[in-house]
């Protein structure tokens, strides 16, 4: 794994060099399986909160890992706490709740919430782990489960730049692009603007295909129109299988989840007093398509779903 040098600041952390502490991991799904993964490739010792949600675990046991079923008792064990879970409800309660992190924090554990997540609870969590003696990151990804199994995901760091730095080596051992982006609460915040940005377009060109489709335009010459013009770029590039052949394999995000990224984007939106005309429109999309039994359906399906067809 990468040498690591420590310093005054680090020691003040945790008494262990980074490269000895032990890192918990709190939601073993589709991303935090790739993150466990990678984090062993690297040498760090791993625990991992035993879930009925988990991915399977059986490779990561067998180098190693140690399973534990309260979060209080896995920060007892732990130096660093990963959390990859769905969202804000589910980060609370993994903290606040009776057997939760929080009862069991030990002074100078470092909390990383890879989540995506509401910001202004996101800030109230920090506080409530730093009056805990614990210390705080929000660190949310983006990219997919290909990525994270690779060790490539992208991470978004909101927090103290010292504790940001002093981490890096271990965010660096699941992530190759690595941004800090400020205070506590900046990461989820510029997250969410990531995701209304990627979902807006996803919807958009989503609506644009359907249209397309119901007027009688061919799709690869929508596609080739596209592609030569405004229209080209990343999300184009992941939409355009399922525009042509209905392969949604290229973004293989649920509506589910799209609903709830733009829901938290509303949210924030409206927190902080900016506009939301556009987000307003695109969550209505969402919304419906969610609510009308698609909700594990995936975006590049909302092609069809706008069509009124289903997916053969």
């Amino acid at each position: 794994m990468r040498h690591y040098q420590r310093t005054a600041q680090d020691q003040d952390m945790n008494s262990k060099p980074l490269s000895e502490q032990r890192v918990g991991m709190i939601g073993i799904g589709l991303m935090g399986h790739g993150i466990a993964s990678s984090i062993q490739r690297a040498g760090w010792p791993l625990n991992f909160l035993d879930h009925p949600g988990n991915q399977p675990v059986d490779e990561l046991e067998a180098q190693g890992a140690v399973p534990f079923t309260k979060g209080a008792d896995l920060a007892r064990h732990s130096d660093i706490i990963i959390i990859c879970v769905t969202g804000t409800p589910q980060v609370e309660a993994v903290l606040f709740s009776e057997g939760g992190v929080l009862q069991g924090i030990q002074p100078g554990t470092v909390v990383i919430d890879c989540s995506t997540a509401i910001p202004s609870s996101t800030v109230k969590i920090a506080e409530a782990v730093e009056a805990a003696g614990g210390r705080f990151l929000d660190a949310p990804m983006t990219r997919t489960p290909k990525e994270a199994a690779e060790g490539r995901l992208n991470l978004i760091v909101g927090g103290e730049r010292e504790l940001y730095e002093a981490q890096f080596p271990l965010l660096e051992s699941f992530a190759e692009n690595i941004t800090h982006a400020g205070p506590v609460g900046a990461g989820h915040k510029l997250k969410l603007l990531h995701n209304f940005v990627s979902i807006g377009f996803s919807t958009v060109l989503a609506e644009a295909a359907a249209c397309a489709e119901q007027g009688g335009i061919e799709a690869d010459v929508l596609v080739d129109v596209l592609a030569h013009g405004g229209g080209a770029g990343t999300v184009l590039e992941r939409l355009r299988p399922y525009i042509l052949s209905r392969d949604d394999s290229g973004f293989r995000f649920s509506i589910a989840n799209a609903h709830k990224d733009l829901g938290y984007y509303m949210a924030m939106a409206k927190d902080t007093g900016a506009s939301r005309g556009a987000a307003t429109g695109i969550y209505q999309v969402l919304d419906e398509a969610d609510s009308s039994g698609h909700a594990q359906s995936t975006v590049p399906e909302l092609v069809s779903i706008l069509t009124g067809q289903t997916r053969s």
